[in-house]
C-alpha cells in the first residue's frame, strides 16, 4: 500500500510540473520573440504609440491597449451588478427546485462558444445599437454587452462559493441584532464575503481582456483611440487574431511583442485574484 501511495505521488507530482512546464515553455517562445522587439524600437514608441501601420514601420500599439480597456469597463459595468444580484438570490432566495434548474444554465453561459455570443451580437445587437443609439453599431458598447454576458457564470459561481462559505453565525447575527434580511446581506455578509468578490470580479476582468473571437466579429476593429461606446475599435487580443495569419518579419515580432504586454496584463490580474482569495481563506 505505501509503495502505491509513493507511486501515485510521483505519477501527481509529474502531472503538476507538466503543466508548470508547458506554461513555462509558452512564456518563454513569447518572451523570447516578443522582447527583443520592444527593445529594439523602444517600449515608450511601443506602448504609447498610437499608430499601428506595420508596413511604414509604425508599431504603437496604445490605441489596442485603451480599446481593450474600454470594452473590460463596459463589461464589468454590466457582469457585476447582474453577477452579483444573481449569486445573492441564489444563496438567499432560490427554492431548492428552482436551483436545480437554475445553476446548470448559468454554468451552461461559459460553455457556449464564444463564435457563438459574437454571431447573436451580429445578428441581433448590433443592428440595434445602430438603429437606436447611433454610430457603426460594430462598437465597444456592442462588445461590452457581449462580455458582460459571456464574464457572468465567473462571477456569478465565485461569488456564491464566497456567500456560502460563510460561519451560519454572521447572517444570524445581523438578524439577531434586529436587521432586515436584506440589511443583513447588505451590511454583513457582502462585506464579508469581499474578498471573494473581488477575486471573481478580477477573474472576470481576466477573462474580458482575453475574449479574441466575439470581438473580431463585433468591435468593428478601428486602429483608432476611442472616444465613446460608440465607437469601433480594436483589442490587443483581436491585434493578434486578425493578423497573425500573414504577418512576417517584423510585424509578426510585433504581434508576439503586443502577446508580451498582454501576457503581463493577465499574470497581474490573476495574481491578484490569488492573493485575495488566499486572504479570504485566513
Amino acid at each position: 500500500m505505501e509503495i502505491k501511495e509513493k507511486l501515485i505521488e510521483k505519477i501527481l507530482l509529474f502531472i503538476a510540473l507538466s503543466s508548470i512546464s508547458i506554461l513555462a515553455l509558452i512564456a518563454f517562445f513569447i518572451f523570447g520573440e516578443g522582447l527583443p522587439f520592444i527593445w529594439k524600437i523602444g517600449p515608450h514608441a511601443f506602448l504609447l504609440g498610437e499608430r499601428w501601420v506595420p508596413s511604414h514601420g509604425e508599431f504603437g500599439i496604445l490605441p489596442m491597449i485603451v480599446g481593450s480597456f474600454w470594452v473590460t469597463l463596459g463589461a464589468l459595468l454590466l457582469g457585476i451588478p447582474l453577477g452579483l444580484a444573481c449569486a445573492i438570490f441564489l444563496c438567499e432566495w432560490t427554492p431548492p427546485l428552482a436551483a436545480t434548474f437554475l445553476r446548470p444554465a448559468i454554468q451552461l453561459l461559459a460553455a457556449i462558444p464564444s463564435v457563438i455570443y459574437g454571431f447573436w451580437g451580429l445578428v441581433v445587437l448590433v443592428p440595434l445599437v445602430r438603429t437606436y443609439l447611433g454610430g457603426p453599431g460594430l462598437s465597444i458598447l456592442s462588445g461590452s454587452v457581449i462580455l458582460g454576458f459571456m464574464i457572468l457564470p465567473t462571477i456569478i459561481s465565485i461569488s456564491e462559493d464566497a456567500l456560502r462559505a460563510l460561519p451560519p453565525y454572521y447572517k444570524a447575527g445581523g438578524l439577531a441584532l434586529g436587521a432586515t434580511h436584506w440589511q443583513t446581506i447588505w451590511r454583513v455578509l457582502i462585506p464579508a464575503a469581499r474578498s471573494g468578490i473581488v477575486a471573481s470580479i478580477i477573474l472576470g476582468m481576466g477573462r474580458a481582456i482575453g475574449e479574441t473571437m466575439a470581438m473580431i466579429m463585433i468591435l468593428g476593429n478601428a486602429v483608432k483611440m476611442p472616444s465613446s461606446f460608440l465607437d469601433s475599435a480594436r483589442t490587443l487580443t483581436t491585434n493578434i487574431g486578425i493578423e497573425m495569419g500573414y504577418a512576417s518579419g517584423s510585424h509578426r515580432q510585433a504581434l508576439f511583442a503586443t502577446g508580451v504586454i498582454l501576457f503581463f496584463i493577465i499574470m497581474i490580474l490573476n495574481s491578484s485574484a490569488i492573493v485575495l482569495s488566499r486572504r479570504r481563506v485566513e
